[in-house]
């Protein structure tokens, strides 16, 4: 009877004891969600803030570049720019815990391989978009903007060893990563990663729109600066090499005129209401 008792408390006691360690775990997860989401509102602003500015141009107005320096040029000069700075800094180095933690923590046996890779290559990316943000707001550096980056990181390629292929492979990766981006958004994959079970049937139409056009709008870019970095290879000549500025102004120069400029612009702008779409139906 003795036994018995132990045995049943001690069954009490397990079951408690994993009740206690189950709240620390959901609260931990809840902790990265909020992380994901304020890092695809920082990442939302950007790209609504490129897309309008790249809309200027298209139209002969503005004086900024259309990408992530001139966005946030535009930021700092509004009121309070500022904090808003500061906030981006805080909403892009949650962006890179969260992609770390896909990375690095364990999601299930389903997680693949290349998906960790890729979340920690995305990792890094967003790791370098905190810093440059960071150091644009504390006023220590970040004054070039994309395409003087471009060819400056192309220049200092091409001196290496082999660094003509190495140029013309990170062209073509590029190009395939925008080809893949275009592909994804056309197929409408991103819906797998929305609850799309919570949303009224006119926002889930909404935010698939948002999707594909900002998808392939967005895959078009990176298509067109793995390109140019591909020319700048086989010409082995870094003024070939553009960043998204100048190579958003090249689709203005195209047998399309400033229309193709518009329609691009105006997917960027589009991608920017996907990503404050994702901070609230993501499945984090």
């Amino acid at each position: 009877m003795t036994s018995s008792h132990t045995h049943k408390w001690g069954l009490r006691n397990g079951s408690s004891n994993n009740r206690s360690h189950t709240p620390g775990k959901a609260e931990g997860k809840q902790a990265l969600a909020v992380t994901g989401r304020a890092g695809f509102v920082a990442r939302g602003v950007v790209y609504v803030l490129v897309g309008a500015l790249a809309l200027q141009i298209a139209f002969g107005g503005g004086g900024r570049e259309a990408d992530r320096q001139g966005a946030l040029q535009q930021v700092a000069a509004q009121p309070f720019g500022k904090v808003m700075l500061w906030l981006l800094v805080v909403g892009f180095g949650c962006m890179t815990i969260w992609r770390a933690s896909g990375a690095i923590l364990d999601n299930g046996p389903s997680r693949k391989v290349g998906s960790r890779l890729l979340d920690g290559g995305r990792a890094v990316f967003y790791g370098f978009v905190c810093w440059g943000t960071a150091s644009f707001a504390a006023g220590t550096g970040g004054s070039s903007g994309s395409d003087a980056k471009s060819q400056d990181w192309t220049a200092s390629a091409l001196k290496l060893p082999a660094g003509q292929e190495l140029v013309g492979l990170v062209g073509c990766v590029l190009i395939g990563v925008g080809a893949t981006l275009a592909v994804r958004a056309v197929m409408r994959r991103f819906l797998k990663k929305l609850e799309t079970e919570k949303m009224s049937r006119r926002v889930r139409q909404v935010v698939t729109g948002l999707g594909v056009g900002g998808g392939v709008a967005r895959g078009v870019v990176f298509a067109g600066v793995g390109v140019f970095a591909l020319i700048a290879a086989v010409r082995f000549d870094p003024h070939q090499a553009k960043g998204m500025d100048a190579t958003l102004r090249t689709f203005a120069h195209t047998p399309a005129g400033p229309w193709l400029l518009v329609a691009v612009a105006i997917g960027l702008v589009l991608f920017g209401g996907f990503s404050f779409a994702s901070a609230r139906w993501r499945r984090l």
